[in-house]
């Protein structure tokens, strides 16, 4: 099945078979998510990722619906398009019951539905008989529960585990429990409406009676628990019955996922594919926000990566920041007061580093990984930056601005103490824990960063991308110094953003590659490999205008651009590898940072040939939903991307790459001092003759717009208006 999951100590999760079924269907509520077949089971096969998961642990890892002991024929299953609740319809196979008559194939209606709802999974089983006779049968749920850290999930081996312990039916419940090393009770409690005819440690049979036309309906919700023992919850008499607990839980469902669609600018379009896109794209975004006490936060990806991580809610909430400026604020506030507030080498913290990564398993807990909170990234600090001007330019909130200006000043001082330790002028990193990412840049993997010849670069590595994400940060940063009165710095980091940019041209620029270098050594040697990374540099700005036109030719010439997308690196290097995670493959959320950036400079042709890549890439996959990244594969006719087998989907990133693909081509900005919406040159791709924008806000102004594609440009029209705003295209 898996092995350990530490290559060249590097974590990375180990393949050894495929998925057990590529059309799983997932569920997630906050800290809690499922994964199931497409029946609405979880299958102990293939990969073994499915389950119930709570706080990076498995609650449950085998359910199995059966009817007379043999497991029903397929007829459809899908997620509803908010991703609220997984819906499963099944008919019986010819069945034998002992005692009574056959039951011919398809005489019985088999529908499921679950929902997932704090830290709980609620199901219910409704079974129709569409036969002339009478029908006695037994439905059977069958259940277990390993209770694996997600990192055992995963592949990593321990040298030893807590106890399991043996099932308990106590009054009508499933009880299914094990104590951890961490001194952590977890539990999983199962409960049922009907009462089981017959309940046993892994097992419960209802004996349905049915008569012709008639219907049987059961319930049964799975609460994940965990704690000191004597904290968790015993059953009391008036519980609420499960058919009323799970109706609850549906209303408070559906009721969540509208108050997050109302907070947001509504998109349609006249292509009811790309529709699709938007729609899907929005309930995953839905599905994986999360709500903490600071407000709400994008955990990065289902299965591996269900957790807050700092990067990826801060590119996923710049990629949302124009229809849902609160996601930016919520990702902001979070990972201020997550800030490193001093040294600790086995967490890669420093004093002002913004969080890498946050986790709540045992394993995490006992620090058996580095991970449950890990400061090993370079980039989310100048990233946290440039997202705080980000979110002013798109809100003018001044007030929270000031309330994290702390936070940002210390960020900044990370970036020029820690980040550049050498006093070279550029933000390097080197892992200090033996246990942390050896690569600490968006392309964490072990053998992403070497030189043209496939050796590997020493420590400390400074990243093409990163100078780029500083330069961005301090001219942000200038900026709110500025408008908080906070003269002299403002000049001072506008200075340091001159001076960056112009080293960086200097020693970036690879003219044997015809682009930037995707990093430094820890010789200052340039690795002259021709990445995807050298695109950030134009979403940045810190590109000169010859070498942003270089760089975006580049990045769509036939070794980098695949039919679906950019790849990550040049099919010319020694180390392509299409099914590479990052040596080769094309990620969404890459492609969409290189399109904004191209558009930046006024390539915007260029960017809708990156928006139509990624466009049919979403015909293909399973629900119009873009996965975290797929094989960098040739595009072939009449076949769909090669997906990449333990890939996230959803992926927070990637589902918010079709609106920034949308902002960037409509040249899309706001300017709340004088409450404008600003078009820069704005144009469409050819799938797309008129989209409309509703709800979009600025200063409390609401506005209504349609927009219409012509041969060179786009008509925008104004539709409602409410409050106080100017449209403005800019010619």
């Amino acid at each position: 099945m898996t092995n350990k999951i530490q290559l060249n100590e590097q974590w990375y999760i180990l393949a050894t078979s495929s998925p057990a079924d590529e059309r799983r269907r997932v569920l997630k509520h906050n800290d809690t998510f499922g994964l199931f077949d497409r029946f609405g089971d979880i299958q102990p096969i293939g990969m073994g990722e499915e389950g119930i998961y709570h706080g990076d642990t498995r609650f449950l890892s085998h359910q199995e619906l059966l009817i007379e002991g043999v497991r029903p024929m397929f007829l459809n299953s899908s997620v509803k398009d908010d991703s609220s609740l997984l819906i499963v319809e099944l008919m019986n196979p010819d069945l034998h019951p002992e005692g009574n008559g056959p039951i011919g194939k398809g005489l019985l209606h088999i529908f499921r539905a679950k929902l997932l709802w704090n830290g709980a999974c609620y199901e219910h089983v409704r079974v129709v008989n569409f036969g002339l006779d009478a029908v006695r049968a037994t439905l059977s749920m069958e259940f277990g529960a390993d209770f694996t850290d997600i990192f055992q999930v995963r592949g990593y081996q321990r040298s030893g585990n807590g106890t399991l312990l043996q099932p308990q039916e106590v009054n009508g419940e499933l009880l299914l429990g094990y104590h951890g090393l961490d001194k952590v009770m977890r539990q999983t409690r199962i409960r049922f409406e009907p009462q089981p005819g017959r309940l046993s440690a892994n097992r419960a049979d209802f004996r349905l009676q049915l008569p012709p036309k008639g219907e049987v309906h059961v319930y049964a919700t799975i609460y994940c628990e965990q704690g000191p023992q004597e904290t968790l919850p015993a059953r009391q008499d008036g519980t609420m019955p499960e058919s009323d607990a799970y109706l609850e839980a549906y209303n408070c469902a559906s009721e969540s996922v509208g108050a997050f669609r109302t907070s947001r600018c509504g998109i349609v379009t006249s292509n009811e594919l790309v529709n699709q896109w938007i729609d899907r794209s929005a309930s995953d975004l839905d599905m994986l926000t999360s709500t903490m006490p600071e407000g709400t936060y994008p955990y990065a990806g289902v299965p591996w990566y269900s957790t807050t991580f700092g990067r990826d809610g801060i590119l996923t909430a710049r990629q949302c920041l124009w229809i849902d400026p609160k996601m930016a604020k919520g990702v902001l506030a979070f990972l201020a007061s997550t800030q490193a507030d001093e040294t600790d080498p086995e967490r890669d913290a420093e004093p002002g580093k913004i969080l890498h990564e946050a986790r709540n398993g045992e394993l995490a807990a006992l620090d058996e990984v580095p991970f449950r909170r890990y400061y090993g990234t370079v980039d989310a600090t100048p990233l946290f930056v440039g997202l705080a001007g980000a979110y002013y330019e798109r809100t003018g909130d001044l007030e929270f601005i000031r309330s994290i200006w702390p936070n940002v000043l210390r960020a900044l001082e990370w970036i020029d103490r820690y980040g550049d330790a050498d006093g070279d002028g550029f933000v390097e990193y080197a892992r200090k824990s033996e246990k942390g990412l050896q690569q600490q840049g968006w392309k964490d993997s072990h053998d992403s960063i070497f030189h043209g010849d496939g050796s590997f670069a020493p420590a400390p590595i400074a990243l093409c991308e990163v100078q780029g994400y500083v330069y961005e940060a301090k001219l942000r940063a200038a900026k709110l110094a500025e408008i908080l009165g906070e003269t002299e710095l403002a000049l001072s980091l506008r200075d340091a953003a001159r001076v960056l940019k112009q080293r960086f041209n200097e020693a970036f620029w690879c003219e044997e590659l015809g682009m930037y270098a995707i990093a430094l050594d820890g010789d200052k040697r340039q690795c002259a490999v021709a990445s995807s990374n050298a695109g950030h540099a134009l979403w940045s700005g810190i590109a000169t205008r010859e070498y942003a036109s270089r760089v975006a030719a580049r990045l769509l010439d036939e070794n980098f651009f695949c039919g679906w997308g950019i790849r990550t690196i040049s099919s010319e290097e020694v180390r392509y590898n299409p099914m590479a995670y990052h040596n080769g493959s094309v990620w969404p959320h890459d492609n969409t940072l290189i399109a904004e950036g191209m558009a930046r400079y006024g390539m915007t042709d260029k960017a809708l040939k990156v928006f139509s890549g990624l466009f049919d890439a979403s015909l293909y996959v399973d629900q119009h939903r873009l996965p975290e990244l797929f094989c960098g594969f040739e595009k072939r006719p009449g076949e769909g991307p090669t997906l990449y087998p333990v890939a996230c989907s959803p992926q927070a990133w990637a589902a918010g790459s079709v609106f920034y693909l949308l902002q960037a081509c409509l040249g899309l900005s706001f300017d709340p001092e004088n409450t404008e919406i600003r078009f820069r040159h704005p144009r469409l791709p050819q799938f797309l003759e008129v989209v409309e924008i509703n709800g979009l806000v600025l200063n409390g102004a609401t506005v209504d717009l349609r927009l219409q594609r012509y041969p060179n440009n786009v008509g925008i029209n104004v539709v409602r208006k409410e409050g106080h705003a100017e449209v403005v295209v800019v010619a």
